[in-house]
């Protein structure tokens, strides 16, 4: 956690029914905690990420 991310990069991926999706950072910020393992289940709707916008603070 505390790694800086800039708008646009690709934070996760996703795959479903063997299709990826990337999940970009929608604005500069940090990573505040990430709630999934990697290649774990996740489910729809659940919280995987939280960024903390640094410009907003």
């Amino acid at each position: 956690m505390g790694q800086q991310v800039r708008a646009g990069d690709v934070l996760l991926v996703i795959e479903s029914m063997k299709m990826e999706f990337n999940l970009l950072a929608p604005a500069d910020a940090t990573v505040h905690s990430l709630m999934c393992a990697q290649g774990g289940a996740v489910a729809a709707g659940q919280n995987v990420l939280v960024l903390i916008d640094e410009a907003a603070a």
